[in-house]
């Protein structure tokens, strides 16, 4: 019974010291970086202008493509004086290959002659909602729709504050 006694108090010891090697600890290591890269910036080359328009009792709007081509609707026509017609135009910088998400105007945009006033919405872009920087640039050009009253008031038309448009990296 002795040799019983001794012979599992063996096997015992055995089993505890194979557990405790089984569950010894082990470590790994890894190391830590990060990329800087070329900030996003965006700047204004060229201001909207939906250039020489006429009006009759009607009321109507011009759409001013990203392209810089005008149509109109309603009481709205082209005089054969187009006057300055552009589209707005941007230029985008940043990192070379990045795309970028292109965020236009949501509210709509008051212009005004003295104490008369028309709304400039419907704002469209080239690219429109995402660009994609090669070599790290891009010209974003920006559309939209003027709204003209029936016998809007002759005058030129204004923007008192500018409107905003938002690049961001994807």
């Amino acid at each position: 019974m002795k040799k019983l006694f001794t012979t599992a108090s063996i096997l015992v010891a055995l089993i505890v010291c194979t557990a405790a090697s089984v569950s010894a600890q082990a470590t790994a290591s890894a190391t830590a970086s990060a990329t800087i890269v070329t900030p996003i910036s965006i700047t204004k080359t060229v201001d909207m202008d939906f250039g020489n328009v006429a009006v009759t009792t009607t009321a109507g709007t011009v759409v001013l493509t990203p392209a810089g081509v005008r149509s109109v609707t309603g009481g709205v026509t082209l005089p054969a004086v187009t006057g300055t017609v552009t589209a707005a135009t941007f230029t985008v910088t940043g990192e070379g290959a990045y795309t970028y998400a292109i965020t236009l105007p949501s509210a709509d945009l008051t212009i005004t002659s003295g104490s008369n006033t028309m709304i400039v919405n419907a704002f469209t872009s080239t690219p429109s909602a995402t660009g994609t920087l090669t070599a790290g640039t891009q010209t974003l050009r920006v559309g939209a729709t003027l709204n003209v009253s029936a016998s809007q008031a002759a005058g030129t038309y204004v923007s008192a504050t500018p409107f905003d448009v938002t690049v961001n990296y994807n």
